[in-house]
């Protein structure tokens, strides 16, 4: 069985996150059609970024209504790269905010942290070693 990792995020604007996306990725989205784009990701999984009425709309009542509290984050997109600083610099320049500068972490990892415009965070990583 072949299994492909897609993640979702829900976003208050599609069109506005998706440029960010963009932006922030350096890449442009394999599909941008009216209620979802997708951007493919390092190792094969797909960002999908969906307008939180599209999936009220779908599950209606069962699912919380995510457009009701955004100023939590919600969801952390956590990408291995070559150069992290470069791309948390382009997240930044394309509009999310800092939490964190680049710095070793315990884990062997150096990680950047930032704030996209919908309240996801977003790391870039690089082994430390």
């Amino acid at each position: 069985m072949t299994i492909a990792a897609h993640f979702v995020l829900y976003v208050a604007d599609q069109d506005r996150s998706s440029a960010f996306w963009h932006a922030a990725l350096d890449r442009a989205p394999r599909l941008h059609v009216p209620g979802m784009s997708e951007f493919d990701l390092p190792g094969g999984a797909v960002l999908g970024l969906m307008p939180a009425a599209g999936i009220r709309r779908l599950l209606g009542s069962a699912l919380p209504d995510p457009a009701v509290d955004t100023a939590i984050a919600r969801a952390e997109l956590y990408l291995l790269v070559a150069d992290p600083g470069a791309a948390h610099a382009r997240a930044l320049r394309a509009g999310a905010r800092e939490l964190s500068p680049l710095a070793p972490r315990s884990w062997g990892h150096a990680a950047a942290y930032a704030l996209t415009p919908d309240g996801h965070v977003l790391a870039f990583a690089s082994d430390a070693g």
